[in-house]
C-alpha cells in the first residue's frame, strides 16, 4: 500500500505458488485386477490434469516467488511433449501410471524450476490423483 510515496513491503515469507495444466493423453497399462485386464491392454486414452507447486520467498522487488510467465513457458514446453501423444512412446516415463507421470514431470522440471515441491496428476472423470512431495532444494 502506497502512502506518500512510501511501499510498506512485509518480511519475505515462504510462500507457495500453484500452476495447472492439462493434456490429452494415450497408453495401455498392464494391470491384474480381474475384469480390467484386457481393457488397459488395449489402447485408451484419457485427459490428464497437472498441477506443479513451488516453494519460496517472494523477491522483495518484484513480489513474486517465480515470474509466472516463466513457469508457463517451461510447462508448454512440457505440455508439448506429452498432449496427443502414445505415452508408451515417450522416453523417461515409463509404465504410464499416474505415479509415473509424477515422477516424469518433477524430472523434467526439476532442472529449471528447483523450488519444485510438489507435482500431482489426476483425472476428475475417474477421482484418480497421485501427488509426489519432494524435498525443497533437492
Amino acid at each position: 500500500m502506497a502512502e506518500c510515496g512510501f511501499i510498506h513491503r512485509t518480511p519475505p515469507m515462504p510462500t507457495e505458488l500453484t500452476q495447472a495444466f492439462y493434456f490429452e493423453a494415450a497408453h495401455t497399462l498392464r494391470r491384474y485386477v480381474e475384469g480390467e485386464i484386457e481393457s488397459s491392454k488395449r489402447i485408451h486414452g484419457h485427459t490428464y490434469h497437472a498441477e506443479i507447486t513451488l516453494r519460496g520467498e517472494p523477491d522483495r522487488e518484484t513480489g513474486m516467488v517465480v515470474d509466472l510467465g516463466v513457469v508457463r513457458r517451461e510447462l508448454a514446453a512440457l505440455r508439448d511433449r506429452l498432449d496427443h501423444r502414445f505415452l508408451d512412446e515417450v522416453d523417461g516415463i515409463g509404465p504410464a501410471t499416474l505415479e509415473n507421470l509424477c515422477a516424469f514431470i518433477a524430472r523434467e522440471l526439476r532442472p529449471s524450476m528447483p523450488l519444485l515441491v510438489r507435482v500431482a496428476v489426476f483425472r476428475p472423470a475417474s477421482g484418480d490423483r497421485a501427488t509426489l512431495a519432494l524435498d525443497a532444494g533437492g
